[in-house]
């Protein structure tokens, strides 16, 4: 069993953290309004979930980070460290304010993240698929043309916890071996947004085309 931390618990933290006690895991749901508005959560989720803070949050085994990127100057740093950190953000300048190393294409919001929590295991998951499908489209593990998700990290542990979870959680994880690399499932690529089994989700992202965001 792994405890999970979610630092935010909108549309994907939330569906994650109904995955995750789906098939046996505690979590700790947090947000940056306070415990209190996620009682209905935690209702729903069972005896697996309770309410924290996001220092809370950090305590866990592993830790998703799922708050809009513009927010991720508020996450706590040292509560982090040595830690696993699950990155489902992307880049939206109509949302988060234009970046210029991101609009240039020289980083990735994964790198921008590890760049704010330098001693923890960034690891970029969950970030190409609509919510709702997290919960609908998981499928046992050997299910034909079941749906396939990237895993992507610098730190090969923390990339195979991270990929162990995302199988266990109805998908079949690819691996991407940088954060570097990133970009090939952000916004506008392929990868981003359509089903895919591994085979076909490895073809969109050697195909994918690197351009400036903005």
């Amino acid at each position: 069993m792994t405890i999970l931390g979610l630092i935010g618990s909108g549309a994907i933290g939330s569906q994650l953290a109904r995955l995750a006690t789906r098939v046996g895991h505690d979590v700790v749901v947090s947000n940056s309004r306070g415990p209190h508005t996620l009682v209905d959560l935690v209702a729903e989720l069972g005896d697996r979930a309770r309410a924290g803070t996001p220092d809370e949050a950090a305590e866990a085994d592993v830790v998703v980070v799922s708050v809009p990127l513009h927010a991720i100057d508020a996450l706590p740093v040292e509560p982090l460290a040595g830690k696993v950190v699950v990155d489902t953000t992307n880049y939206y300048w109509q949302r988060d304010g234009h970046v210029p190393e991101l609009d240039a294409g020289e980083l990735t919001s994964s790198e921008l993240l590890q760049r704010r929590l330098p001693e923890s295991h960034v690891v970029k998951a969950f970030n190409h698929i609509e919510a709702a499908a997290l919960t609908g489209h998981a499928q046992p593990a050997g299910t034909p043309d079941r749906r396939a998700l990237v895993v992507a990290g610098d730190d090969a542990d923390a990339r195979a916890r991270v990929a162990r979870l995302i199988d266990a959680f109805g998908f079949d994880p690819v691996e991407v071996d940088a954060l570097a690399e990133t970009w090939r499932i952000e916004p506008g690529t392929p990868a981003y947004g359509p089903r895919r089994t591994a085979e076909e989700l490895r073809a969109d992202l050697a195909g994918a085309v690197r351009a400036p965001r903005a």
